[in-house]
């Protein structure tokens, strides 16, 4: 059975009135682990497409980038419940389509954390993560506008 999302990852990170910077590690972790099993999911059902490939490991160094702020910052690593939140598409098209939309969504947090008095080691990160969803949108985009 999936969860309500609304306070999971980026969704969590948007809902949220105010945010700790526990939070905003937590949130940003989770949103990273939702993007890492959107991709799985995908590779899994319609086959090693570039795109996903691709992607899917740039995830998985967003994850380790912001491991090490966990442990700077003595904040308890969440566990990945991504699985909770991720539905398996029918269509490759809908698969970019999720794509598209779930880096919409993690541009946006990035966006508010980075509008935030955040120490700069953070904002770096932050910085960072959200200049290569910028170019995993524009990647999903092209898949959809193809697919």
């Amino acid at each position: 059975m999936h969860r309500q999302i609304e306070n999971y990852g980026a969704k969590g990170a948007l809902n949220t009135p105010s945010l700790s910077l526990p939070q905003m590690l937590t949130y940003a972790l989770q949103d990273e682990y939702l993007a890492q099993g959107r991709y799985n999911n995908v590779i899994a059902n319609f086959g090693e497409i570039r795109t996903f490939v691709q992607i899917r490991a740039a995830e998985m160094r967003h994850i380790m980038a912001l491991l090490p702020l966990f442990e700077r910052y003595q904040v308890p690593l969440p566990m990945d419940e991504s699985q909770n939140f991720i539905s398996t598409p029918e269509r490759l098209k809908t698969a970019y389509a999720e794509g598209v939309q779930g880096e919409i969504e993690n541009i946006a947090m990035y966006d508010r954390f980075l509008s935030l008095n955040i120490p700069n080691d953070l904002r770096i990160v932050f910085m960072q993560l959200r200049n290569a969803s910028i170019n995993h949108l524009a990647a999903f985009e092209r898949g959809l506008a193809i697919s």
